[in-house]
């Protein structure tokens, strides 16, 4: 199955595009594309957006982390942007066939191979820290590269998590880490007045008492001052949302924005989010969009016949006398449609005035849908890989001259095919949790959508079940079985 990961590298230098062109090619490697690059001379600071098969955008990350200590000296770097590394933060993002906890396994090797190779001493963040203080990226960027070379190797608190307690000479530090996809998200004012920015940065993240998930600082930018905001999780706290505090915040000491900027890239979804929001569109959905349902008709998604041709080609799959897919696909599908009708029941709910006191609730149920429905879509497929997987080893270990050797590639597919099913059980047990928690909190003529979602949730999860216990019977590993039953035994009571 092919892995697409996206590394969002941080560089601090921002106004030699020479040397940003150097970090760049340094970066160039097969099965690695350039995505976007943003250089900001005030800031002093480069971001460069990478994506690429999992093997081959670790070495980009790191040859990349290579070129900017031989380029930038921190001891003589200026720019309004903190910064403790000339290569100051490399996060991994799971995009598609791979999970956080995969970029966390990456973003350790990569911190082992910037220290072995470089001399750099690397910390971990986000979902890699190994302390709960280093998940915020400020924790340990505090007093930037001059407060940590001064403390690094007298407090214990500022040792990094691989390599010796000193900094490079002139690289100082990186961070490394994996995390979701962040918005990178700048707002500037009618004023100068960097104190102004700075009040409102305090006012909108969430370290102050502000949004959940949104960081913020304020800057002096291009003679503005800016508010400077990263969302780490827009789903939850979506851009618009954050735009309109600030525009609240300023009107208090009498400025306002003018513009604002996305440094790097923003998925379709935010600026969708956007638009339902600001134009009040009565039951948005993304297919409304040309270009979205072009793609669809294009990439044979949707077809003349209706609803009826884009689920045809699937039933006539299940119905066709082949094993994959099966009963585990079909499972996924489910609980993906039951996903849907929830998500279409709380989106028909939200916003309107008789359901404005659920809005919060109804806001997180979407949020959390939304993924739980791509997972499972995705299960569909990998469900009929992991039982051809297990096909596979069987086949080849009738042909291995080595019986003990020909059992060890059975057993790994075996686990990876029950691992896949109960993974959909899980999702599915917790889809029905929310479709049952939104009925009374939602539109009552739409019961029978829940009902209906209720019922395919629960179907999924004893399809899912029932194929985890069937390849559970042939796995020989006591301790990964025993896992595997506990689990079960949390979904059933």
């Amino acid at each position: 199955m092919s892995t697409l990961v996206e590394c969002v590298p941080n560089f601090s230098e921002g106004r030699d595009k020479a040397k940003v062109d150097a970090i760049v090619d340094a970066m160039k490697m097969p099965g690695v594309y350039l995505l976007d690059r943003e250089m900001d001379a005030d800031h002093n600071r480069c971001v460069i957006t990478l994506v690429g098969e999992r093997e081959a955008i670790q070495e980009a990350a790191i040859r990349g982390v290579g070129k900017a200590s031989e380029l930038i000296d921190l001891n003589v770097h200026t720019g309004a942007h903190p910064r403790m590394g000339a290569a100051d933060v490399v996060p991994f993002i799971p995009i598609d066939g791979v999970t956080i906890e995969d970029c966390v396994a990456m973003a350790n090797h990569v911190g082992e191979e910037i220290w072995k190779r470089f001399q750099i001493p690397v910390y971990l963040y986000e979902s890699a820290a190994r302390l709960s203080e280093r998940q915020g990226l400020e924790n340990i960027r505090r007093g930037q590269f001059e407060g940590i070379r001064a403390e690094i190797a007298t407090n214990p608190a500022r040792r990094p998590d691989i390599g010796e307690p000193r900094v490079h000479p002139t690289a100082g530090a990186t961070v490394v880490g994996a995390r979701k996809f962040l918005i990178a998200y700048n707002v500037f004012l009618n004023t100068p007045d960097v104190e102004i920015a700075k009040k409102i940065a305090k006012a909108v993240r969430f370290s102050t008492g502000g949004l959940r998930f949104v960081k913020g600082a304020g800057f002096l930018v291009r003679g503005m001052a800016q508010v400077s905001m990263n969302l780490t999780d827009f789903e939850q706290t979506p851009i618009h949302r954050a735009f309109e505090m600030v525009h609240r915040e300023a009107a208090r000491y009498g400025v306002s924005p003018v513009s604002s900027e996305i440094v790097g890239l923003i998925p379709k979804k935010a600026l969708e989010q956007a638009a339902e929001w600001f134009l009040q569109v009565e039951n948005f959905d993304s297919s409304l969009i040309l270009e979205n349902r072009l793609a669809a008709v294009m990439g044979g998604k949707m077809a003349i016949g209706g609803l009826r041709a884009g689920i045809e080609p699937f039933i006539e799959q299940l119905a066709a006398p082949t094993a994959t897919p099966g009963g585990g696909s079909a499972s996924a599908a489910s609980a993906a449609m039951a996903a849907g009708l929830a998500t279409m029941v709380a989106s028909m709910s939200r916003g309107k005035k008789a359901y404005l006191q659920y809005e919060s609730q109804l806001s997180n149920a979407i949020a959390r849908l939304a993924p739980l429905r791509e997972e499972l879509k995705n299960a569909i497929d990998a469900d009929a890989e992991s039982y051809n997987s297990v096909m596979k080893a069987y086949k080849a270990a009738k042909a291995a001259a080595d019986e003990k050797a020909g059992e060890l590639p059975i057993e790994a597919a075996l686990k990876e095919a029950t691992t896949v099913p109960l993974n959909v059980s899980e999702k599915s047990h917790e889809i029905v949790k929310i479709a049952q928690s939104l009925e009374p909190i939602t539109n009552p003529n739409m019961k029978s959508d829940l009902t209906t979602a209720i019922a395919l949730g629960r179907a999924a999860m004893a399809g899912a079940l029932a194929n985890v216990e069937i390849n559970l019977a042939s796995i020989k590993d006591e301790v990964f079985a025993s896992g595997v039953r506990r689990r079960i035994a949390a979904l059933q009571s």
